[in-house]
């Protein structure tokens, strides 16, 4: 099930030293990451100072946007669990004031999605 989730876009949750390696070069001096999700193609990364998502776009993947989002813009963020017969639970981040979520990310159940909103709720109602 672990392939047919990932091919569905479902995030799966990725090493510390990995993450490192791969995306150390965009932190700042004393920035820590504290968690990391991979989908097939995008990674989003929580630290201690901020929300990065690394979104790999066209063909090849070649081109790459890389957006910071300070956990003081965060306005709100919710949860959804997988169910009995649901695959994935969802994250929902509202940036500022928008009336949509900004942020919609689906979890297989591999990842546990209460840390997710631990890591959220912990930095945002700060």
């Amino acid at each position: 099930m672990g392939l047919f989730s990932a091919l569905l876009g479902n995030a799966g949750t990725v090493n510390q030293e990995t993450l490192q390696n791969d995306y150390g070069k965009l932190l700042i001096e004393g920035e820590v990451i504290e968690l990391g999700f991979k989908l097939i193609r995008d990674t989003f990364i929580f630290t201690n100072k901020r929300l990065i998502l690394i979104e790999k776009q066209g063909i090849t993947g070649s081109k790459i946007e890389y957006k910071s989002i300070i956990y003081k813009s965060i306005s709100r963020f919710s949860i959804e669990t997988a169910g009995t017969f649901d695959l994935e639970a969802e994250l929902k981040i509202w940036v500022s004031s928008e009336v949509n979520p900004s942020i919609i990310k689906q979890f297989n159940k591999s990842v546990n999605v209460y840390d997710v909103q631990s890591v959220l709720a912990h930095h945002v109602l700060k």
